[in-house]
């Protein structure tokens, strides 16, 4: 099958100029170059997935506020969306007609030993699910199985792509190994060698939904301590022993949404989400803004 309706999630921690925490962190100082080479990064996907016979291509920025690529940089064939919708998938909000999902940037989840690992936030110190590690990558494509998405293609931290390989039947992956994080100049090639890689996948025979079958029980190490873990399973009537809190789903997506809802939401903010969000997105646009201006100062070498 040729796919050629693609949604791209893209993230940070595994694109070509991110070389540390502060390359993640909102105003961060290095935030800007690191949003700069995610930025060129999905550019050289979406070309090269209209060359290979793409029709329509959206590109779902997905790394903290949802606001750090540039949309001026990125083919003008391709739409742009940025900040987080509520529904009816997490973050995304609609699948945009897409059949294959493409994924860039990705990073190794929480537990792993790996440049910035983690899988949703900080907070979660370790995530199991049925004894095994597992990675956003994972999450994200079981929340787009009951839309008819494949997943084709994810590129970032080698650990990442490992992980999510092992899981995914018929994902194509394309690491970005330590050497080349934050030199433009070894990027350049690892960027080409990597779009190139991604159009390929477009022509995957082997894929389907990513869907397996459960039950699932995920065990949430909270890095705070057993404090927290009580805290928080007590607000979502959860099980908790000592830092770890239990949650059990008959699908990997319900997993995914209760992660959400541990994490991020409180009683108060769950009922309150929309303007929340439209709040964060105004967070977001500031932080591009703040982004832009500091670029202007980078020397051409940098770019």
């Amino acid at each position: 099958m040729q796919h050629t309706n693609i949604l791209i999630i893209s993230d940070i921690e595994g694109s070509s100029l991110c070389r540390d925490y502060e390359s993640t962190t909102f105003l961060g100082r290095g935030w800007p170059r690191a949003c700069l080479g995610m930025s060129k990064d999905v550019n050289a996907v979406v070309r090269a997935l209209y060359n290979a016979g793409a029709r329509e291509v959206t590109v779902q920025d997905f790394h903290r506020t949802g606001f750090n690529i540039f949309p001026e940089i990125i083919d003008k064939r391709a739409r742009v969306v940025q900040g987080y919708r509520q529904g009816p998938v997490p973050g995304i909000g609609r699948a945009h007609g897409a059949t294959g999902l493409v994924m860039t940037g990705m990073h190794a989840p929480s537990g792993a030993d790996a440049i910035l690992a983690h899988t949703l936030t900080s907070r979660i110190a370790r995530l199991e699910v049925n004894g095994r590690l597992m990675t956003e990558a994972e999450l994200f494509c079981a929340s787009l199985a009951p839309f008819g998405l494949v997943p084709l293609f994810i590129s970032g931290c080698p650990t990442a792509c490992d992980y999510a390989a092992n899981a995914i039947d018929g994902l194509t992956s394309f690491p970005l190994h330590q050497e080349i994080r934050g030199s433009e100049a070894r990027a350049m090639t690892w960027r080409e060698q990597m779009a190139a890689a991604a159009a390929a996948a477009l022509k995957s025979p082997a894929g389907r939904p990513f869907n397996p079958k459960g039950p699932f029980e995920a065990k949430v190490t909270l890095r705070k301590g057993s404090g927290e873990a009580q805290k928080l399973a007590a607000r979502w009537n959860l099980e908790a022993h000592g830092p770890q809190v239990t949650i059990q789903a008959r699908d990997l997506n319900r997993i995914y949404l209760e992660l959400v809802r541990l994490v991020y939401l409180n009683r108060f903010t769950q009922h309150v989400l929309p303007p929340g969000l439209f709040l964060y997105r105004i967070m977001g646009r500031l932080g591009l803004a703040w982004i832009r201006r500091q670029l202007k100062n980078l020397p051409p070498s940098l770019r």
